[in-house]
């Protein structure tokens, strides 16, 4: 994908071809499918990332991802779980190509697009206890600002210009989760709390030699929440407070590669229960979040509902 960039470059400068190493380009895809490694997996502090100034990738600007998904159990009866993640993101790097003494910078901006799902099943250790192991399966695509630009250079200079067969970037993964569960129910309070460890490994397929790669999404996550009324009644049901706390372990290659090996957030907010209607929403919860880690920091809003 960058090495056709180059030749974008190299035709508007006279035919000359601006090239990067092999061993660049071989970092930069596994880079990008590290980044990927972030939005395949569930996790509430990953969930809403925006970085400016990009972490540890040298000449890197901006990294932007947001993700929605969900998982639940059928019934207690059928205690199949089934869980699935929508995610997009965005990361403007920019490439130093050389040719000889020469050398230019190249700004390039990839869009990615990933989708992940999963199938487990609920072993009943105790009452509020469950041990879940999930299956899990991942398609991802990267692609790049610059296929329509290419598209343009390709018609003004008559040249072949192969950038539409290289900008693009796909990824499969296989792996899975092993997830313990506990659900502790009062009728003055309620209490969750999850703990991860996922373990999926990404591939490039189908892409060009030059932006084949590997990634290894692995993560530690412990999640907990709180709820409990707050003595106000609406929609005929108690209003709730919610108090979360998520904390995040990055152990593959997303260690380090933006900047920071964990995140840690807090958050506190409103719950809606409408299960008193007729409506196939049962809950609404605004959370409001603060997210810190290793070199970063930040708030985000989350809305969830419930089904």
């Amino acid at each position: 994908m960058v090495a056709a960039v180059a030749c974008v470059v190299g035709a508007d400068a006279g035919a000359q071809t601006l090239r990067l190493t092999q061993d660049d380009l071989q970092k930069r895809a596994n880079g990008v499918l590290a980044l990927m490694s972030y939005s395949i997996v569930p996790d509430i502090t990953t969930s809403s990332l925006s970085i400016g100034g990009g972490g540890s990738t040298s000449g890197s600007s901006e990294f932007f991802m947001t993700q929605l998904g969900g998982g639940d159990t059928i019934s207690k009866s059928v205690p199949l779980y089934l869980e699935g993640v929508l995610a997009g993101s965005r990361y403007d790097p920019t490439f130093v190509a050389t040719q000889g003494t020469e050398s230019r910078n190249i700004p390039t901006k990839w869009n990615s697009l990933s989708a992940t799902g999963g199938i487990g099943w609920d072993f009943k250790l105790t009452d509020e206890l469950k041990l879940r192991p999930i299956f899990n399966v991942a398609l991802g695509n990267v692609t790049s600002d610059l296929r329509a630009a290419s598209w343009y250079v390709g018609r003004q200079t008559g040249k072949d210009v192969t950038f539409l067969d290289r900008g693009s970037l796909n990824a499969y993964g296989l792996g899975g989760s092993l997830m313990l569960d506990y659900e502790h129910y009062r009728p003055g309070y309620e209490v969750d709390v999850e703990l991860r460890y996922s373990d999926i490994r990404l591939k490039s397929f189908a892409s060009s030699a030059a932006v084949q790669g590997s990634a290894i999404a692995q993560s530690a996550n412990l999640w907990a929440r709180y709820r409990a009324p707050t003595g106000i009644t609406l929609l005929q049901r108690p209003l709730r407070y919610v108090l979360e706390l998520t904390h995040s372990e990055f152990l593959g290659d997303q260690r380090g590669v933006l900047g920071f090996d964990r995140l840690t957030s807090v958050g506190a907010g409103l719950e809606l229960d409408s299960s008193a209607y007729d409506v196939i929403i049962t809950r609404t919860r605004l959370v409001g979040r603060y997210v810190f880690g290793n070199n970063v920091s930040g708030f985000s809003v989350g809305l969830a509902v419930s089904f």
